[in-house]
């Protein structure tokens, strides 16, 4: 039998019957969240009809409706080229800037570069300074050395073999073994390296488990998955004092950005699979995510913390918020515009993001590309004064008077822009120009925080950059095992990301928490990424 391609009949409904339904879904138990994306399926149903319906549609728009473009800048998206758009202050786009020439280079890295490398020095075997020149006679004298650098490769856990030898009597029998080099160490097999490299490897890098033993075990240096799980949670017992105190000083920043991204905990799943067979209804929540914190201190310095499971952003960020000490100004809080990202019981000086609601143009810009390119131009003009105010280092108040000054006029005439689209009837509200027209006159107050509060960001880039380390673990794992093993995942993602923003090493960081376990216990404040260094430096001293 040929197989025969399926009719398809159109039926035509229209947005409110649709929200009728969802309405009813609702009142019949369905979950809120569910509710949620079969509204975002028919909502980007209808704008895909509404797209097909274009005699103009391409090929290309529509594979970029679907797929998306690969990065969202203005150039990539409206074709224009990378010079800032006039708004008759900024210069003329008209006007092509020369391109600056790159300086060629070799590509290569000198020896200053490997911090991380062994240095051995090589003394000259028959001269010191002050000899006489073997060539004229003269005195020889101490210059740079050459440096010279020699890569080699080898797994990342190696191990040493120490035989050591043993006699034994042939009368007593008593053994009598040889005594064993410093370097052995005690009775431990692993040391406190293995624990952060594999923490490293493992959720800061995102490699597998399975894929750490098979490399090992190529290698000839097995490492069971097995083994590396049941160091990684012994080491986090170790390293829980500093975790708490990481979040401690999370709870007091200035400025705290917050959102989240799916992830997947099996147990959950199973859990999930089993109230089905039994007949039992879904349980309230099902969604799991991986949440993502960036504190901003008041002295600048940065704290990235990370929580994996069935919370929203904003409960988890509550929770953090619980560790705030009490008399604190409400923190300045920035997110998407999701109502799940707000922390239930605190209050906060709410900005909503400029990138999502930029985004929300993006999206739509095959079908409306000459209004799309109207609002990306004039959000690049707000982004233009904003890396002015950080190229010319400007403080918080400065950078918001110029923000007010240049920015504002901006901001009000998009504003008035958009009031006009669906006042006047320009566009129709339920169509993706509509819906993004919506989504910022809805958020307005929020999305302008910038010109009202000094030191309010433009948007939540630096948060979501955070979370790329969690998705780039979802991507090379696909997903925790039991929550257990999400919130160990979470204490070494936490700890690597905020020692990175600090500028120190994580691999040296997690050493050293480890082997001063019981100091940090009792004074986990010293033992920050930012100030560890000074506290062995004191500890020496004293010592």
């Amino acid at each position: 039998m040929s197989k025969t391609t399926p009719s398809i009949s159109v039926v035509d409904v229209t947005m409110e019957q649709l929200d009728a339904i969802l309405e009813h879904a609702k009142d019949l138990g369905l979950p809120e969240e569910e509710v949620a994306i079969l509204r975002k399926v028919i909502e980007s149903n209808a704008t895909l009809i509404e797209l097909l319906q274009q005699k103009n549609l391409s090929m290309k728009r529509l594979k970029q409706l679907l797929f998306g473009k690969k990065t969202e800048t203005r150039e990539n998206v409206t074709g224009k080229g990378k010079e800032t758009p006039s708004d008759g202050k900024k210069g003329d786009p008209k006007k092509k800037k020369k391109k600056k020439k790159k300086r060629k280079g070799h590509g290569r890295n000198s020896a200053k570069d490997y911090v991380g490398a062994e240095r051995k020095k090589i003394p000259h075997e028959s001269l010191s300074p002050g000899d006489p020149c073997p060539c004229c006679g003269a005195t020889v004298y101490h210059t740079r050395e050459r440096e010279i650098v020699r890569v080699r490769g080898s797994a990342p856990f190696v191990a040493t073999v120490y035989e050591q030898e043993c006699l034994r009597c042939g009368t007593c029998q008593e053994v009598f073994p040889a005594k064993l080099p410093p370097e052995v160490g005690g009775e431990e097999k692993y040391d406190e390296t293995v624990v952060s490299m594999e923490a490293f490897l493992r959720y800061g890098n995102g490699l597998p488990m399975a894929r750490i033993e098979g490399l090992q075990q190529v290698m000839g240096m097995p490492f069971p998955a097995t083994t590396q799980w049941d160091l990684l949670a012994k080491g986090a017992k170790k390293l829980a004092a500093a975790y708490e105190e990481t979040l401690r000083q999370a709870a007091q920043g200035e400025l705290l950005h917050n959102d989240d991204t799916p992830m997947k905990i099996l147990a959950y799943l199973a859990e999930e699979k089993k109230r089905k067979e039994r007949g039992e209804p879904p349980s309230k929540r099902t969604g799991i995510y991986t949440t993502g914190i960036v504190s901003v201190l008041s002295d600048g310095k940065q704290v990235v913390a990370y929580f994996t499971g069935k919370r929203h952003a904003g409960e988890n960020l509550a929770e953090v918020l619980k560790k705030r000490v009490s008399g604190l100004d409400p923190p300045k809080q920035m997110c998407d515009g999701l109502d799940r990202n707000l922390p239930p019981g605190f209050e906060t000086i709410l900005g909503n993001c400029a990138a999502h609601a930029r985004r929300k143009f993006v999206d739509v810009e095959s079908a409306f590309p000459s209004e799309v390119e109207y609002v990306i131009d004039e959000f690049a003009l707000v982004y233009q004064v904003d890396h002015e105010a950080k190229i010319s280092g400007l403080d918080d108040e400065e950078r918001l008077r110029l923000h007010q000054a240049e920015s504002k006029p901006v901001m009000d005439r998009l504003k008035i822009w958009m009031d006009e689209q669906i006042e006047d009837k320009k566009v129709e509200p339920n169509s993706g120009l509509g819906q993004a027209i919506e989504y910022c006159r809805k958020r307005w107050d929020r999305l302008t925080l910038f010109l009202r509060v000094p030191g309010a960001p433009l948007d939540n880039t630096i948060c979501e950059r955070a979370l790329k380390r969690a998705i780039l673990h979802r991507r090379n794992s696909l997903f925790y095992k039991t929550q257990n093993g999400a919130a160990v995942g979470d204490l070494y993602m936490t700890l690597i990301a905020t020692a990175k923003t600090a500028g120190a090493d994580p691999f040296d960081y997690l050493n050293e928490l480890q082997r001063h376990a019981a100091e940090v216990e009792r004074d986990p404040a010293a033992w920050m990424p930012w100030n560890y260094r000074q506290t062995l430096a004191s500890s020496s001293g004293t010592a």
